[in-house]
């Protein structure tokens, strides 16, 4: 078993008619990856090639991103989000934690301690745009969505990473 498998986790969400999810990939959860170098976590995903980064919170309304796959990294603090729309999957990250959330898969921010902050970032440094699951961009949004390839590196551990093997099934 490779050392990684132990600290990742897979969430499959499906689509609840207002936010998509990922018709097929799985958010990866990674526990504790970064303990030691969560203040160090925006330089590092650019390093794995995930780019066009940030550092600040995570918005308190359901959103998600049709166009681009992202990893958020917590710098510091803790922070629970529920993953995939109102009635969806409720996570708790803290410093250390990475989440990777396929293109679709709604988050929002139920609650942070004072300290949070988060680094975000996509693949090869893709722009992203922000959805809120209204009905006149639902169409758009699956097609995007579909469209989004598979990254060429794991945002973490980067080209031996686990990523390209569970998102794409292939032994790494």
């Amino acid at each position: 078993m490779n050392e990684w498998k132990k600290n990742i986790k897979t969430l499959f969400l499906q689509d609840n008619g207002v936010i998509p999810n990922h018709p097929t990939l799985p958010v990866l959860l990674y526990k504790n990856v970064w303990a030691e170098e969560a203040l160090h976590a925006e330089s590092l995903l650019n390093h794995n090639g995930w780019g066009n980064s940030w550092l600040n919170g995570v918005f308190n309304y359901h959103h998600y991103h049709s166009n681009a796959h992202e990893a958020l990294a917590v710098v510091s603090g803790f922070v629970q989000l529920i993953l995939g729309g109102e009635h969806g999957q409720k996570v708790y990250l803290q410093t250390g934690d990475v989440v990777v959330l396929p293109a679709g898969t709604g988050h929002k921010r139920l609650d942070s301690s004072t300290d949070f902050r988060i680094v975000g970032a996509y693949p090869g440094g893709m722009s992203y745009n922000t959805r809120t699951g209204e009905d006149a961009e639902r169409a758009k949004a699956l097609q995007e969505i579909r469209e989004v390839p598979i990254p060429d590196t794991d945002p973490v551990f980067g080209q031996d990473g686990p990523l390209m093997e569970i998102w794409s099934g292939k032994k790494s």
